[in-house]
């Protein structure tokens, strides 16, 4: 469908007038930084922008530049994301980081082909920071971009092939970053999912689905798929006011962070007999199982966990992590020191005396 030659102009005057102050925005006519560009499209990554206003200004505060950044070592890198989730994202974000101050002078690369081969850059990373900070031709697509164009096409479900060509299209032409930014933020403050304001679009005469009347079905919702359930034992494991804390391997689900030590229970099997295996299967540790310390629930994505946190008595052996990058016996605390997910974060605030567990 190829898009009429007005419709560019007009978003952008929309834009203009009604862009959102953002602390990542640069102000009409001054050129973006391509490190706080790139790291605002890394947090806002799903994750919503109110929730990472916070983060971003104090990830610029610890973290100012490329080359602070790349020097830090990726426990502080994680404990300054704790909380924005989808860890990933930290640990490949610093890894690319490196990559640039060792491999670029600690430039960000100004070109999509080497911007690209740095670790975990994806296609939408590169079109938003290759558009926005460095003014280049180069198209986007996320769920904002991917809604609006749906309902331009009146497609129920447009191919990527499709979505791309006209994100390719749309961009060509001056301001390329300002109308990239333009149509996700129609999607985010107009275009929205369920009530579509049309009444407030200025594009709405060339949007297919609201001449048709279908724009409330446009892109057709998925059926939502049933997640799997995770039953997990956490010993809480306790010595002369150390409790002991794992790091997580990089390649598993919240990778790097620091946990309770866990172990998905069996069918049946009692929850003290699970804390006590997963002591010694994960440290080679013997542990006696005590009181309930309380039962956190936490959706992932793919996955809705329940934690069922015991308090344990150390009874013999030092910690030898099998399954894990490393073992700790932290002081109660100091426990709020570390990286640790939300949900190892609520068990602690439940295990620990109020006055110790620094939130």
């Amino acid at each position: 469908m190829p898009l009429s030659p007005a419709l560019r102009p007009r978003l952008l005057s929309w834009y203009d007038a009604n862009r959102r102050d953002l602390p990542w925005r640069a102000a009409p006519g001054h050129v973006a930084d391509p490190y706080a560009v790139w790291l605002s499209e890394v947090m806002l990554q799903q994750t919503r922008v109110e929730t990472v206003r916070p983060y971003f200004a104090r990830w610029l505060e610890r973290f100012p530049t490329v080359e602070a950044l790349a020097d830090a070592p990726l426990d502080d890198v994680l404990k300054a994301w704790e909380g924005l989730g989808y860890y990933s994202r930290a640990r490949n974000f610093h890894r690319a980081i490196q990559t640039v101050r060792d491999e670029h002078g600690g430039i960000v690369p100004n070109h999509p082909e080497g911007f690209r081969a740095l670790p975990g850059v994806g296609r939408y990373t590169a079109g938003a920071v290759m558009s926005i900070a460095f003014g280049r031709e180069e198209p986007l697509v996320d769920g904002n971009v991917r809604r609006v164009f749906a309902r331009w096409m009146d497609d129920p479900a447009p191919s990527e092939d499709a979505l791309w060509s006209m994100a390719g299209e749309l961009v060509r032409g001056e301001r390329p970053g300002d109308i990239n930014q333009a149509v996700m933020e129609l999607g985010a403050t107009v275009c929205v999912p369920r009530t579509p304001r049309c009444g407030e679009c200025p594009v709405r005469e060339f949007c297919a689905a609201y001449a048709a009347g279908t724009q409330a079905e446009r892109p057709a919702r998925k059926k939502a798929k049933a997640i799997p359930h995770e039953d997990t034992a956490v010993p809480v494991i306790e010595r002369d006011g150390h409790v002991l804390l794992v790091r997580r391997p990089v390649h598993v689900r919240l990778g790097g962070m620091w946990a309770f030590p866990a172990v998905i229970r069996a069918e049946g099997e009692p929850l003290s007999a699970a804390v006590e295996r997963a002591a010694y299967e994960g440290l080679g540790m013997i542990v006696r199982a005590g009181e309930p310390v309380g039962v956190v629930e936490h959706v992932f994505t793919h996955v809705r966990a329940t934690y069922h946190a015991v308090r344990c008595t150390f009874v013999s052996g030092e910690p030898v992590p099998a399954g894990y990058d490393a073992a700790l016996w932290v002081p109660w605390d100091r426990v709020g020191d570390y990286a640790l997910p939300v949900a190892q974060r609520r068990i602690a605030a439940l295990a620990a005396e109020p006055t110790l567990f620094r939130t």
